[in-house]
């Protein structure tokens, strides 16, 4: 059946917001501890989440089950998977090679989509998830550099970023198979409420949780929560909902090629031959990634 233009620009749109988060670290978290900064912008969705739902009169889950699989999938892509990438970034682990480590999520995803799910994953997608891999490497490997720092400083910067990436493909997962439906306006809320609580107690045993509530800061707070939170996120849940779980973890490879064309356009970051020639080998990979099994 045939899509209209706005389920065909999905996948798109989602690519282009979830790309733009990196400005929210760029500029907030030289202002924020990371978990602190995470928590004051988890309680601003959760207050605009719930006028919006009250205003429009929106359906709660009447399923004491369903509320919890909700709230689970919350806690693994919000809490864990944008606590760790938030973390690894503040203890001065690269951008660059964040989004390497999260960009195996597309393989792992397909590993688990046959067990869990008993998705088909054709030879093609395999194909595709590979190269979009390969795409994903060349592009932030041009730009990503670790320095010699000693091994356990790397693995502090590493492991947040791994557990990560554990977390955004399980959700993907787990969502798929356990709440693949449910109202974006309450059930933002429910996903929301457990991910601040666990870190907000997070951030007030392990940081000062003090802010500086400069232009900058303020700036990075409103993008995150209106475009990432509201905006990304809606459409994240979409997409699990209208289509396999494989065909949305593919579009992960697109953020790193798309964050590296934003920091261009922005900050005059240098793209050179390997990047480029990487984020066609991305693309071409999410395309084969994309189509289903016959």
């Amino acid at each position: 059946m045939p899509r209209n233009p706005l389920q065909q620009a999905m996948p798109f749109l989602f690519v282009i917001l979830w790309s733009t988060g990196f400005l929210g670290a760029k500029y907030g978290l030289p202002h924020a501890e990371p978990l602190t900064f995470l928590s004051i912008r988890y309680a601003l969705v959760i207050v605009l989440m719930t006028a919006i739902a009250w205003a429009m009169k929106a359906p709660w889950p009447r399923d004491l089950r369903q509320v919890v699989h909700i709230g689970v999938t919350g806690l693994l892509v919000q809490a864990v998977y944008l606590g760790g990438v938030f973390v690894a970034i503040h203890k001065g682990l690269p951008a660059g090679v964040a989004a390497l480590v999260v960009g195996m999520q597309p393989l792992l995803t397909a590993l688990g989509a046959g067990g869990l799910l008993g998705e088909r994953v054709s030879k093609g997608q395999w194909a595709g998830l590979v190269m979009g891999f390969i795409g994903v490497a060349m592009v932030v490997g041009s730009k990503a550099v670790v320095g010699a720092v000693p091994i356990d400083e790397l693995i502090a910067m590493i492991l947040p970023v791994v557990v990560a990436l554990g977390a955004i493909t399980l959700g993907t997962l787990y969502q798929k198979r356990h709440c693949p439906s449910f109202d974006l306006r309450t059930g933002s809320v429910i996903q929301f409420v457990p991910s601040l609580i666990v870190t907000v107690v997070l951030a007030y045993r392990f940081e000062t949780m003090d802010v500086s509530w400069s232009g900058e800061f303020m700036f990075a707070l409103l993008w995150l929560v209106l475009v990432l939170s509201l905006g990304a996120i809606s459409l994240l849940n979409l997409l699990i909902r209208s289509g396999s779980a494989v065909n949305v973890a593919s579009l992960f490879y697109l953020t790193p090629p798309t964050t590296a064309l934003f920091a261009w356009w922005l900050f005059g970051e240098t793209l050179g031959g390997v990047a480029l020639a990487g984020m066609v080998v991305a693309v071409a990979g999410v395309g084969l990634a994309r189509k289903r099994p016959a």
